[in-house]
């Protein structure tokens, strides 16, 4: 979807681990990557530093989205996954504003964030509820945020749907695509449950509730 090309020069906002910046690399593209955490910033050169000799240029260091270190129109691909879900709505509008500086004209963000907010508030309750008749209901706790990773609940602010990420983007002077998924379950299920679990991940209007992820490919308008 990044369609990253050799040399090309990609940012990955909220680079965490490093390996986005090192698939990139090897890939052909210069990758620079920024993180507000110092520790992520460690994690992302110790990666590179074991990666070897790649076609690409890379670089990391620490700073905030909202304030990039990088010239007017340096990036042909800025990367945004699993960030927005951590910027408060006015956080999140002014790294849009940066990440649209630094793009060239004809550049493009990718984003990728979860959970969709609309599975969240309508759709967990259902299959909540559902499991707990199955006697799974131990395994979804009341809280949403605390499914399968407790510290969501403390770090995630600003959960997005298809919608109001649109809404954002353009509000900050981007255009583009914006859709739902969800990465795979591996669940074996009978039969009749795996048909419905299809119904609604498939089907409209259900799938804008119970798809997990949203994601976006983005260029600046006019």
């Amino acid at each position: 979807l990044a369609a990253v090309n050799p040399g090309m020069k990609v940012l990955d906002v909220g680079c965490g681990r490093g390996e986005i910046l090192r698939h990139c690399a090897r890939l052909g593209a210069d990758a620079y990557g920024i993180d507000y955490a110092p520790v992520a910033v460690n994690l992302s050169r110790e990666v590179i530093a074991h990666t070897g000799e790649t076609p690409g240029k890379t670089g990391v260091g620490q700073a905030d989205a909202k304030k990039l270190p990088f010239p007017t129109h340096a990036f042909d691909r800025v990367l945004l996954f699993d960030v927005v879900e951590h910027l408060h709505p006015w956080e999140l509008h002014e790294a849009f504003l940066e990440i649209r500086r630094v793009l060239k004209d004809d550049g493009k963000l990718i984003i990728h964030t979860a959970p969709n907010v609309w599975y969240d508030r309508y759709a967990y309750p259902v299959v909540r509820a559902f499991r707990t008749l199955m006697g799974q209901g131990d395994k979804y706790p009341a809280d949403p945020r605390a499914f399968l990773v407790d510290h969501n609940q403390h770090v995630h602010v600003n959960e997005q749907s298809m919608l109001s990420l649109r809404r954002a983007l353009g509000k900050a002077g981007f255009a583009g695509r914006v859709w739902l998924d969800s990465p795979p379950q591996g669940r074996q299920n009978p039969l009749v449950l795996h048909a419905l679990r299809t119904a609604v991940f498939k089907v409209p209007p259900f799938r804008w509730f119970f798809q997990r992820e949203v994601f976006a490919v983005a260029g600046k308008q006019g």
